[in-house]
């Protein structure tokens, strides 16, 4: 496929009147339109005002879809144990895929080709079964609970490390390595040391790869100290849930040894801006984790505590949070944060050749209208995509070269459908 428009190849390079050119699942060709149009005649031809890599959300909660706006105005733990949690023991499998369904098809509509999901405890196979029928690359986890949780989620340690190990086994690698695996234990104050000790073991012997909460909330941090006498940093760190193959969502509340252990260690940092907003959990110190080094992508986290997927407004969100909290207009400029939405997210998920348009990298490339009044005019095409876009100008999406969205309508799913039952259940679950 001959694919024309502004072509936003990374946060440095731009092409008014480029091409891409894709050849079964990766780029063969980025260039002027012109010159690949005459090497490449033969190839079917698709137009768009704006052309740039698929975005990358790295924490997302695609099962808590179902839970959209129920359980707004509430901080973090009050949030999590009297609505969220509750809703997730309450579904059975379909709802657990229908949720998953429902939340992988507005990324896809929005531009968000990969991403990082934590599902839930029980169903996860529902979950993964999605993501395949839907076809989008991402980084998968059943949830670890072994203390602390409602009833319906909390597990036997051994039979939860078992079950993740069933899974890892069953879906790390499929659909030719788009879906992959990551042990998914919730946070420190839902598992018993055993428990992430076991996390770790699991990732060493599958070489898989460990996302979790991290320091979102300070009553959380006050509940790890009380309980291990460290600091949550501190105790990941001494339970093995640190690392270049670990990811931490959130990070809000550090302090400095804990910022040198995730910088010392290379664990990824994940901000979800909106939803910590949103739940009064404060303001991740993200200029400070990009400055000592560390890599920090940019994640939604879920419906219920954010309400949208679009990856765009997580990109404002993050430049201007960053500004108003520094006092400083300089703070994650727009070229800063588009990276953490795109090649950073890939580092954190693993997934090499992703994130950047350019030759011999996966074909995940989405296209966008900026016939729009708000889009008028654009003198800067990253500014545009950071400060003004929105995920509903997403016009085409496309996958591994494989088309999963096309002129508003998702193209391997029956995404009508998808939405009615999703709206059936929700009203008997929650």
């Amino acid at each position: 496929m001959l694919l024309t428009g502004t072509v936003v190849v990374d946060s440095s390079t731009v092409l008014e009147d480029g091409a891409v050119v894709t050849d079964g699942g990766e780029i063969v060709a980025v260039g002027t339109a012109a010159d690949l149009i005459d090497r490449y005649p033969d190839h079917e031809r698709r137009n768009y005002d704006m052309l740039v890599p698929g975005l990358v959300g790295a924490h997302v909660h695609s099962v808590q879809s179902l839970g959209r706006g129920i359980a707004d105005d509430t901080a973090l733990l009050e949030w999590l144990y009297e609505h969220v949690l509750p809703m997730e023991a309450a579904m059975n499998g379909e709802a657990m895929e229908v949720a998953a369904l429902l939340g992988y098809l507005e990324l896809i509509e929005s531009g968000v080709t990969t991403c990082i999901d934590h599902l839930s405890v029980s169903h996860a196979d529902r979950a993964f079964e999605a993501a395949g029928e839907v076809g989008i690359r991402g980084l998968f986890g059943k949830v670890l609970m072994d203390k602390d949780a409602p009833e319906g989620l909390r597990e036997d340690t051994d039979e939860a490390l078992a079950e993740s190990e069933r899974l890892i086994e069953r879906y790390d690698g499929l659909n030719n390595g788009r879906i992959r695996y990551a042990v998914t234990p919730r946070f420190a104050v839902s598992c018993t040391e055993p428990c992430l000790r076991g996390a770790r073991d699991l990732a060493e012997e599958y070489g898989v790869r460990i996302h979790v909460h991290a320091s979102e909330n300070r009553e959380e941090c006050a509940v790890v100290r009380e309980e291990t006498g460290m600091d949550n940093i501190e105790w990941l760190d001494e339970v093995g849930l640190t690392g270049e193959d670990c990811v931490l969502a959130h990070c809000v509340h550090t302090s400095e040894r804990e910022r040198e252990i995730l910088a010392e260690t290379g664990t990824h940092v994940v901000h979800c801006p909106s939803s910590n907003m949103k739940l009064a959990s404060g303001v991740a110190p993200v200029e400070a984790y990009v400055d000592r080094g560390i890599n920090v992508a940019l994640g939604n986290d879920g419906p219920p505590c954010n309400n949208t997927l679009d990856p765009y407004t997580e990109m404002r969100q993050a430049s201007l949070l960053g500004k108003v909290d520094s006092l400083d207009p300089t703070t994650l400029p727009a070229r800063t944060v588009f990276e953490m939405a795109t090649v950073n997210g890939a580092r954190a998920a693993g997934f090499d050749r992703v994130g950047t348009l350019r030759e011999g990298w996966r074909a995940d490339v989405v296209g966008l209208s900026t016939d729009l009044t708000r889009a008028t005019p654009i003198h800067d095409p990253l500014s545009h995509l950071v400060f003004a876009a929105h995920g509903d100008d997403v016009r085409f999406t496309m996958v591994d070269g494989e088309v999963l969205y096309d002129d508003g309508e998702i193209t391997t799913v029956d995404a009508r459908r998808v939405r009615a039952r999703a709206n059936e259940l929700a009203e008997m679950i929650v």
